[in-house]
């Protein structure tokens, strides 16, 4: 009996998984991105300080890292459709919440649980995951690039929007407003229902999943990506939640403060699209220490610098080229190393690196104002851990660990 080709659904062809993905990117880390512009406005609503506010987004990022590497089994396992609903739905709830917490236990539970949950379901992670099973081999760091230039577009997006519902409706309105778009994402998520499943691929490794997470733990280059990106954490969830009052304390208007975020999500769309093209065609180490050594450069020449809105504009800029140009290439390095059977979980624990790090410059970034009335000794912390990821990076053996080398090419 002759075996007959089944054709591909026109909602399952790489086209489609691609839009769909980079759709979803854009709305989970572009609202994300823009929730440093509620910092004063639900702040003076219900007169709490800034490190309330602070502690909830700390909390977000910690959750959503905590999350991360369980999303990513289950991805791995089932398919990337369920996680991606059940996260959207749960990421919707929990910015609906905060704009009806009436304590700061309230928005730490809607804020900080239900939204840090729903991210490590609904974001850039799980459909970085979903492009490396989906996606062929020669098109993978492309389409890393391409997700998270997408969530780039949506800290473009976003930011601007989030302060203009603010100056229309005022913060609770708005709020509800962006939780709206979240809830489109279940509708988005299914041509990326993944092939789950415990046999492994042509090409994979054949070890078990516990094996398989001792076997990278034993890999001394995954601890030096768990430490760089750990950095990465510490400085995108640090700006994004207190550029925009730091800048405001001095003298910038509310609406550049946004502006200035949503240009950085802008210029990392060149940034984050560039780093996939390069990370194909040059060492993706290299790339990385010159990414964080460019950091450290572009985050003191802002701080001795005159405040202006050039200067601000100018730094957004720099940073956004800088900004998550870090994401494919370290979800690169882990497919080099490790292949793309556990790339969910493997990048998830990565991912978790990263959230701790957002955890400690979020809630630092917070405390340590509350404490001397200055985020600069953050800003200055953010320049030598810059300085530190440059360092860590470049030993990196970017090559197949031995015990994840299929059997077939042993």
């Amino acid at each position: 009996m002759s075996s007959v080709s089944v054709p591909v659904p026109a909602w399952r062809k790489p086209v489609v998984i691609l839009l769909c993905g980079c759709l979803i990117a854009l709305i989970g880390f572009g609202l994300r991105s823009s929730l440093g512009v509620f910092t004063d406005p639900l702040s003076e609503g219900r007169g709490w300080s800034r490190e309330v506010f602070a502690l909830a987004i700390a909390l977000q990022n910690l959750l959503w890292g905590l999350g991360q590497p369980l999303a990513g089994a289950v991805a791995d396992r089932f398919g990337t459709a369920r996680v991606l609903t059940a996260g959207g739905l749960l990421y919707a709830l929990g910015i609906a919440l905060m704009a009806l917490a009436p304590t700061p236990g309230a928005l730490y539970l809607s804020g900080g649980l239900l939204v840090g949950l729903g991210l490590s379901g609904a974001s850039f992670p799980v459909v970085i995951a979903a492009f490396g099973r989906l996606l062929p081999p020669e098109r993978r760091s492309w389409a890393f690039g391409m997700g998270t230039a997408a969530g780039s577009l949506g800290q473009f997006v976003f930011a601007p929007l989030g302060q203009a519902f603010i100056a229309a409706y005022g913060w609770e309105t708005a709020l509800l407003l962006l939780a709206a778009t979240v809830a489109l994402i279940p509708l988005l998520a299914p041509p990326l229902a993944g092939r789950g499943g415990t046999q492994a691929a042509a090409g994979e490794t054949t070890l078990g999943f516990r094996d398989a997470l001792q076997r990278a733990f034993g890999h001394g280059s995954y601890w030096l990506l768990l430490a760089g990106f750990f950095v990465c954490g510490f400085h995108v969830a640090f700006i994004t939640t207190h550029l925009p009052p730091y800048l405001t304390d001095l003298g910038v208007s509310a609406a550049l403060a946004a502006w200035s975020i949503g240009l950085i999500g802008l210029f990392n769309i060149v940034g984050s699209y560039s780093s996939g093209v390069l990370g194909a065609r040059y060492p993706k180490r290299h790339l990385l220490s010159g990414l964080y050594a460019a950091r450290a450069v572009a985050i003191a020449l802002f701080l001795m610098l005159p405040p202006s809105p050039a200067v601000t504009l100018a730094f957004a800029a720099a940073m956004g080229l800088l900004w998550l140009s870090t994401v494919p290439l370290t979800s690169g390095l882990v497919a080099v190393m490790f292949g793309t059977r556990y790339l969910g979980t493997l990048f998830g624990l990565v991912f978790l690196s990263h959230q701790v790090g957002a955890f400690l410059g979020v809630w630092l970034g917070g405390a340590l104002f509350e404490r001397f009335g200055s985020y600069d000794p953050v800003w200055w912390i953010a320049v030598a851990l810059s300085v530190v990821a440059a360092a860590l990076h470049w030993p990196i053996r970017e090559a197949r660990a031995p015990a994840f080398v299929a059997p077939e090419a042993a």
